[in-house]
């Protein structure tokens, strides 16, 4: 059986850091030297007493609220987090209880970053095509912000803190396609929080190993699916700053009409980037044809899902 991505949804908190309120901190930056370095110009942190879960479930509501997903149809509830309430119970089973899902709905949690998405798209479409579920309520949320240190000033430019919703099923606008997955656990360090220290990136060494895997995952993808470079009508990457997407982009030779940039009022929401970009295209009428997803980052892990847009 066939899995659709059928709607979408997202939820970014309320408070707001700009660049000028970064600048602020560390006058030795400006806020156009900010945005000019990661192409974003204000990022949303999640507030003290709001968990990942508490933003899962806001951006499900929203979702429910667009009227295609309808709550007592899920029967299937998938979370991908790095930032979990509790280390037991898993979040999910807490999502499943504050939306009012039914008890004989599934779900359980997945720990995964930047290729997230990509991951629980070919989980949740396996869920589909074996039958074990006709409604997936696949999530995606993040709280890096809380992992951040005051005085980091790198990655507070970049993280931002936000949820989204994809509801997989049975139909829908996207046929999910082929996929490609990696993983170099080798690299573990390169992105890492230990316990009871702030995260920790070494930007150079994520940089490195992003340039080296995607075009390689890329072409398994257009292999798998019999498809060239040429037929891709767009390409939607991890927003993991402007520079290193536009780097990539020109690596591969890809037409800058056809790759879809989301982050300036974003930022990087690790593994909601993709799916809020998504949602964001699919409200300008871009999405059409044939497009590419790609994620990389933290673990390390790379992900590449064809979506067919009918």
């Amino acid at each position: 059986m066939k899995a659709y991505i059928k709607d979408i949804a997202y939820y970014l908190p309320e408070k707001v850091l700009t660049n000028a309120d970064l600048a602020a901190e560390f006058p030795e930056w400006t806020a156009e030297k900010i945005a000019g370095k990661v192409g974003i110009s204000e990022r949303h942190i999640s507030a003290d007493d709001e968990s990942a879960t508490d933003m899962a479930v806001k951006a499900a509501e929203n979702l429910f609220t667009q009227g295609i997903a309808k709550r007592e149809d899920i029967d299937f509830v998938l979370l991908c987090t790095q930032s979990p309430d509790y280390p037991l119970p898993s979040s999910s089973c807490l999502i499943q209880k504050r939306l009012g899902l039914s008890r004989q709905c599934g779900a359980f949690d997945f720990n995964l970053g930047c290729s997230g998405y990509e991951y629980g798209l070919v989980v949740a479409k396996g869920l589909i095509a074996t039958g074990a579920a006709k409604n997936v309520l696949f999530i995606t949320a993040e709280t890096y912000t809380k992992y951040l240190a005051q005085d980091d000033k790198g990655n507070r430019t970049i993280f931002s803190d936000g949820a989204a919703v994809t509801l997989v099923s049975t139909d829908g606008f996207a046929e999910i396609g082929e996929c490609s997955l990696g993983t170099d656990g080798g690299g573990a360090e390169s992105l890492i929080v230990k316990k009871g220290q702030p995260l920790f990136m070494d930007g150079g060494a994520i940089f490195d190993f992003s340039s080296e895997v995607v075009p390689d995952m890329v072409a398994d993808v257009l292999k798998k699916e019999n498809l060239q470079q040429d037929d891709i009508d767009l390409w939607i990457f991890h927003q993991a700053n402007k520079y290193m997407i536009n780097y990539i982009r020109k690596m591969l030779e890809i037409d800058k009409d056809k790759f879809y940039i989301c982050m300036e009022h974003v930022g990087n929401t690790v593994s909601s980037t993709i799916p809020i970009a998504l949602c964001e295209a699919r409200k300008e009428g871009r999405l059409k044809g044939n497009v590419l997803l790609a994620g990389f980052g933290v673990g390390l892990s790379w992900g590449s899902i064809m979506l067919h847009i009918e």
